[in-house]
């Protein structure tokens, strides 16, 4: 995706196009964590363990990835207009979001309902993107911020509901997600017509694996982008265990949302500074201070509340603000004629190690303490720092 930078109308765009496309999103969006938002309850009524939150994390990630892979390959948002194929996938994914309160109370068909809405969900967070670029040539970056911020929002809005429904059975607050990802849907269907500059998407080139791993200018951010994935999806779905330590019931949920929500003014926030400082030094900036709320857990944990809501603001703000700058970084590095395949390939591979850490982490939380474990998750900010030196210097 290119570059955020201050939002700029190009001519002849209608004022609500942007709007409706970041709502749409949002709504899509918050399928991802439908689950996460009542995993208490889950737990509580289907006698999961504590590990179920990392398996059903993994399992949305992974069909994402495949999802992506086959949409790619198969150039789905060419064959048929994006915003019908956004209105199928957001209906398809609210449906089978929904199916989850009539199969049987045991883990292994919650997986695969999980999985099945993590493919959809490659129809609505790339398909997104590409439905803007089809109105947006001046402007684009700005606008493929907005719409990473209404993604975050649509991540953490099912943790909101859970804070607003505290008296809703958690089958209604899985209901109410399922609805407004199916509105979403309608309202691209409805108020977004393909736009005057969509173009189609060149095919798959598996030249583009090698090139990420042989082309140090591509090397760089492609390795921050994986350092940044290390720690992203692994911190939002621990932020409940974290705010545990302090609060319970509504409140958590509420607390819940609101770390992970400001992760849209990190997206929208760095942005406007990379037009003075420039996408690496934006990126970086945002990762180091991500890896040190890693590497402070230890003491903050048991900081008094202020401190404790600071930290958490400010983890939140800037695991997520980072993510438009890799991508646009990326894209700049990657030959014109392979920008495509480069992106969904970064993209895969981010989300596929995700897949792999969140149980992992999930696991830890489970035996041992979030002192001992969270420190963990700065490896990646880390060694995506060390990744990203070249374009420093």
């Amino acid at each position: 995706m290119a570059t955020t930078t201050v939002a700029e109308e190009p001519p002849g765009v209608p004022r609500r196009i942007l709007p409706a496309i970041a709502l749409a999103q949002l709504a899509g969006g918050s399928l991802w964590f439908a689950t996460n938002g009542v995993m208490d309850e889950l737990q509580r009524d289907w006698g999961l363990a504590d590990s179920a939150l990392g398996t059903l994390t993994a399992a949305v990630q992974l069909g994402f990835v495949a999802g992506t892979l086959v949409f790619a390959l198969l150039t789905i948002a060419d064959r048929f207009s994006p915003r019908r194929v956004f209105l199928a996938c957001a209906l398809a994914g609210a449906a089978i979001n929904a199916a989850s309160l009539a199969i049987p109370e045991r883990l292994a068909p919650l997986v695969a309902i999980r999985f099945a809405t993590g493919f959809f969900l490659a129809g609505i967070y790339p398909v997104g993107m590409k439905i803007a670029s089809g109105w947006y040539r001046r402007g684009l970056g700005a606008a493929l911020g907005v719409l990473v911020g209404a993604l975050v929002l649509g991540t953490a809005l099912p943790h909101g509901l859970r804070a607003l429904g505290s008296s809703w059975a958690w089958p209604t607050v899985v209901l109410a997600v399922s609805a407004i990802a199916a509105a979403g849907g309608l309202l691209m269907h409805a108020a977004v017509p393909d736009g005057p500059f969509l173009g189609r998407s060149a095919r798959m080139n598996p030249r583009a694996l090698a090139l990420i791993w042989r082309d140090p200018a591509l090397r760089a951010p492609a390795f921050g982008y994986f350092g940044h994935m290390w720690e992203l999806y692994a911190f939002w779905a621990l932020v409940p265990l974290i705010v545990a330590s302090r609060l319970s019931g509504p409140a958590l949920s509420l607390a819940a949302f609101v770390t992970i929500a400001v992760g849209f003014i990190g997206c929208v926030g760095g942005g406007v500074l990379v037009r003075r400082f420039g996408g690496a030094r934006v990126a970086c900036a945002q990762l180091a201070t991500s890896g040190l709320c890693c590497l402070a857990a230890p003491w903050l944990l048991d900081a008094g509340p202020a401190v404790f809501a600071a930290w958490m603001l400010v983890w939140g703000i800037t695991v997520v603000g980072d993510s438009p700058q890799f991508s646009a970084l990326s894209a700049d590095a990657a030959p014109r004629e392979l920008v495509g395949s480069v992106l969904t390939i970064i993209n895969c591979i981010g989300f596929a190690l995700t897949a792999i850490l969140i149980p992992v982490f999930a696991e830890a939380v489970a035996s041992w303490s979030l002192e001992r474990v969270l420190p963990f998750l700065a490896i990646g900010p880390l060694a995506g720092l060390a990744a990203m030196r070249r374009l420093l210097r």
